[in-house]
């Protein structure tokens, strides 16, 4: 089964490292061109569009900070003049701060909610007009954790807003009359996304919690964003799909 994306735009917030790195090389691998968004990062993220090129895609990496509006206004606006379109929109940028609730403070929650939250918002907001140009190609993909449908101990904060991701794409998924889809993938926990110490401390712990025994890697999570961003999945709509090595079955 192929999932070809050829004369594909997609971009990819927070694709310089781990998940968003690889569903950036596996939509470029498919034959999307790749706008790869990173903040902060530009070294790695032109990395991963040199990896792009070599493989004979086409990519560019652009910074911008998504919880600034404007910025991503501009980010759009360059995708669109330097590839002539937007079809496939990855939300994948995320600020997690591991804390229990009554241990944070509100610079914490504003800090998390402005990047997972309305970083996503923003980014939404900026595409949808692009991807509902072309009929039938938009679509969006919003990276959540598995905490925002199960919730879990010291990611409060990050759970909420993402978890108000998950309202977001089933509103949108309502509705869009072009057939642009939106679906949400919810996340285990990703080995290579988290803190060294904090995973060599808990590992032993944290693997119980999961059925397969294993901590998620960026290469568990891609082939479903690619799939998602194909023709393959065009009647898969306002859906939350979990890739979480069963840490939850809900």
């Amino acid at each position: 089964m192929e999932f070809r994306l050829d004369g594909k735009v997609a971009l990819v917030t927070g694709g310089a490292r781990d998940v968003g790195r690889e569903i950036a090389l596996g939509l470029a691998a498919e034959g999307a061109s790749v706008v790869v968004n990173y903040h902060g990062a530009k070294a790695t993220a032109e990395s991963v569009v040199d990896e792009i090129r070599a493989q004979g895609g086409r990519g560019i990496a652009i910074g911008c900070d998504i919880s600034d509006r404007r910025a991503v206004n501009q980010m759009i606006d360059e995708t669109v003049d330097v590839f002539g379109r937007l079809n496939i929109l990855v939300n994948n940028a995320g600020l997690v701060i591991r804390k229990r609730f009554l241990d944070s403070d509100p610079d914490e929650w504003r800090r998390q909610i402005d990047v997972c939250l309305y970083g996503t918002l923003n980014c939404t907001h900026a595409a949808l007009p692009h991807l509902e140009w072309d009929k039938g190609c938009g679509r969006i993909i919003t990276i959540t954790g598995d905490s925002s449908r199960v919730g879990e101990s010291g990611l409060a904060i990050g759970a909420a807003a993402r978890a108000a991701n998950i309202a977001l794409m089933k509103s949108i998924a309502r509705e869009t009359r072009s057939g642009t889809t939106a679906n949400a993938l919810a996340l285990g926990l990703i080995e290579t996304a988290h803190d060294p110490a904090f995973l060599e401390a808990n590992l032993e712990r944290l693997v119980k919690l999961y059925p397969l025994r294993r901590l998620g890697q960026p290469h568990d999570v891609a082939p479903m964003a690619v799939l998602l961003a194909s023709e393959k999945g065009s009647w898969i709509t306002g859906q939350v799909i979990s890739i979480s090595g069963g840490f939850s079955m809900v």
